[in-house]
């Protein structure tokens, strides 16, 4: 198990009179050794969700090194934890997320996200500190993204109540639609998996297979009205289906199939609409085979992600001004991610912010790739991470300090809802 060392310091000191954004880069700049060491800790480290256990108390010690007061296991889950910081004013949660996939490791970036929300809560809170405006910045430790949807656990548990903004970067190979440094403007497709259980009827399939009934039959033809569906369904829709069991033996009629099916859609609406359809394809398949069909719900929806115009812009503004980096922020044509996250579900909560910023990849370093979890080791990767961390952590500010920006993205979030 990779461990960190605790050579930080305890406290992070930020001259007086400073203003936010040099606060920040300050702050962040005397934590980067320890921010290196707890990024190759995790990355090495490869957890799965819900057992993020050596990411949990590498990020927690980290924290509470610095002086943080940390509540571990938060909000019910073992591998969560929230540290809060400020005093009145408006409430901005940096989200953090650690798990890896099985088998590529963190081939998503899930190291650069944890290490990335750490930086900016180091920054924000050292802000605070030395110009003492009101403001509160909260680091809440999000469990289980690929697949386990621990942050719709923890909007359940109530994390998220009373929060102003929600705020957090991911790690991307250079893709369509995406200016050079990345893209501000985001858009997550809805997420839902979910398989169908046939059960039949076992029998010799030598001697009297006309007294069994065939769920392996009743698979197959699942999987192609699924595929034939296919055809009828939106171009921005995707349907994934594969035949989990599908029996043991030649000789035995199978009495038992399950089929799993992943879909996505634009919206959480249009999901649940698209899941009805794919529904009928089993319900028809158990009719035309005489088998009976349960469904189970593998994972809590994931929900559409609902970019904060004002937030988006403000971050792209930041990013120029201080880092000369080129963010895309046309709401118009955001980049429309293949894949989904929980952080979707966040954006149905209050005003949320999930910026993509690039790293350095080959061409054929794709997300959730062995390639891709290479690059997520690099020292390339890392210095990403902690510049778009930076500008985090000056939106946040600003967020928690200008009014005006407060009450436009509340009225960009409550007008996305009402649609």
């Amino acid at each position: 198990m990779a461990v960190l060392g605790g050579t930080e310091p305890k406290t992070i000191t930020v001259p007086h009179g400073k203003s936010s954004a040099v606060a920040v880069g300050l702050a962040v700049d005397q934590s980067l050794n320890a921010l290196r060491e707890l990024n190759g800790a995790i990355h090495s480290n490869p957890e799965l969700c819900f057992k993020e256990f050596q990411a949990h108390e590498n990020i927690t010690a980290l924290l509470q090194s610095c002086g943080f007061t940390v509540e571990k296991h938060a909000f019910g889950l073992e591998t969560s934890f929230v540290s809060e910081y400020g005093q009145g004013g408006r409430l901005v949660t940096i989200c953090s997320e650690y798990d890896a996939l099985e088998g590529v490791g963190h081939a998503c970036g899930h190291n650069l996200i944890a290490v990335a929300s750490v930086a900016s809560f180091l920054g924000i809170a050292a802000a605070l500190k030395q110009s003492g405006v009101p403001g509160r910045v909260r680091i809440l430790g999000c469990p289980a993204e690929e697949g386990g949807g621990g942050k719709i656990k923890l909007i359940q548990a109530g994390a998220f109540k009373g929060v102003d903004a929600a705020l957090m970067v991911h790690a991307s190979s250079p893709l369509d639609n995406m200016k050079a440094a990345g893209a501000a403007a985001v858009g997550g497709r809805s997420v839902a998996i979910f398989q169908g259980v046939f059960t039949g009827e076992a029998a010799h399939a030598g001697v009297v297979p006309w007294n069994g009934i065939n769920a392996l039959d009743a698979a197959s033809l699942t999987y192609s009205a699924i595929s034939m569906l296919r055809q009828q369904i939106r171009p921005t829709d995707r349907i994934n289906v594969y035949i989990k069991e599908g029996g043991r033996m030649t000789n035995i009629i199978t009495a038992r199939s399950v089929v799993e099916v992943g879909v996505r859609s634009l919206t959480l609406a249009e999901n649940e609409k698209l899941q009805e359809r794919v529904r009928n394809c089993f319900k028809g398949a158990a009719i035309a085979t005489g088998c009976r069909i349960e469904f189970e719900q593998l994972m809590d929806t994931y929900a559409d992600l609902h970019t904060n115009g004002p937030l988006c812009n403000e971050f792209t503004n930041i990013m120029s001004e201080h880092f000369d980096s080129d963010f895309n922020d046309d709401m118009s044509e955001p980049h429309i991610s293949g894949g989904g996250s929980d952080f979707g579900n966040v954006s149905y909560e209050c005003p949320s912010l999930h910026p993509l910023f690039v790293i350095p990849t080959r061409p054929t370093d794709n997300v959730h790739g062995p390639g891709f979890a290479r690059a997520a080791g690099e020292p390339g990767a890392f210095d990403a991470a902690i510049q778009a961390a930076k500008g985090i952590a000056i939106l946040a500010l600003r967020v928690l300090q200008d009014d005006d920006l407060a009450q436009r993205m509340q009225e960009a979030f409550n007008a996305g809802m009402a649609k």
